[in-house]
């Protein structure tokens, strides 16, 4: 029985108070997310080497997401952590990530939806990340969490804000991207240590044949390609980021980002091509 009982309490989640924390990163650790979110498997991509290496140092807009990683709260908020997956990611970046900061982060849960019994239920939750060099405002990250085990609370039903679907012509261009069969066993370092991206057993006990990748690694891999295809490598030019977790990849298959331009920036989404599977959906960029 955790803190909250064997139900979810949605008014005593949304009203609860999480400390402020101080965070820090250097030049390793951007260089690990890189690494992580497959960058330079080429060594020879001059491209690449600037988010791996201390030449010039550059960090991925996705980075965000795992600077002030803490996802403690959650063994006390009354769901089943075993049954927690990602639903969506936004990034606000109110300017570029360095490659070196300290910084505060703050976070509440903004709702709490229940989507039924056996339907789970969605957490949106907003974090709000400060640099204090100077005191600014760095990024701000909205997320929902879908507790699979924890619908059926009583709770009020709905769903967070709405992602703009991706436009229904054919993509400007696409972008493949091979992930590592022990991708996920990396990308782990930077603060998610859930057994489902590295335990076989765990996997198959809730529902995987296998470990799966992060989800916030897909989501790292297709930002590579929206900087790519259309940032010309110009991690500064992301504003902002958003899109939904749709499926698992398998740490080893290759994903295959579509890009289309738009006014604001841009849209996309990805998909594992081998198992005709839409990975992430409804991904929208807005560029400086």
């Amino acid at each position: 029985m955790t803190a909250y009982g064997t139900k979810m309490d949605p008014d005593r989640l949304k009203a609860r108070r999480f400390p402020e924390r101080t965070f820090s990163y250097d030049d390793a650790r951007t260089m690990l997310y890189g690494l992580a979110a497959g960058m330079s498997a080429d060594p020879l991509d001059r491209t690449e080497l600037p988010f791996v290496t201390e030449n010039g140092l550059r960090a991925l807009p996705s980075m965000a997401t795992v600077i002030a990683w803490d996802d403690t709260w959650l063994a006390s908020s009354g769901v089943d952590v075993d049954r927690v997956v990602h639903g969506e990611q936004r990034i606000t970046l109110h300017k570029p990530l360095a490659p070196m900061a300290r910084l505060s982060s703050a976070m509440r849960i903004v709702d709490v939806y229940d989507k039924g019994e056996g339907r789970g239920a969605v957490l949106y939750v907003r974090t709000d990340l400060t640099d204090l060099s100077d005191g600014q405002a760095l990024a701000t990250l909205h997320s929902t969490v879908f507790a699979r085990g924890d619908g059926g609370f009583g709770g009020a039903q709905g769903n967070p804000p709405p992602l703009v679907p991706v436009p229904d012509s054919p993509c400007d261009l696409a972008i493949d991207l091979a992930t590592q069969p022990n991708q996920a066993l990396f990308y782990r370092l930077l603060g998610d240590r859930n057994p489902l991206h590295s335990d076989p057993d765990f996997a198959r006990s809730v529902g995987f044949e296998r470990p799966i990748l992060h989800g916030l690694c897909t989501y790292a891999i297709a930002t590579r390609a929206v900087v790519k295809g259309l940032c010309a490598h110009d991690p500064a030019r992301v504003a902002h980021l958003e899109a939904r977790f749709t499926a698992p990849v398998f740490p080893g298959e290759t994903i295959t980002t579509e890009l289309w331009r738009t006014a604001e920036g841009g849209a996309f989404r990805a998909r594992v091509a081998a198992r005709e599977s839409i990975v992430l959906d409804r991904g929208r960029v807005v560029l400086r």
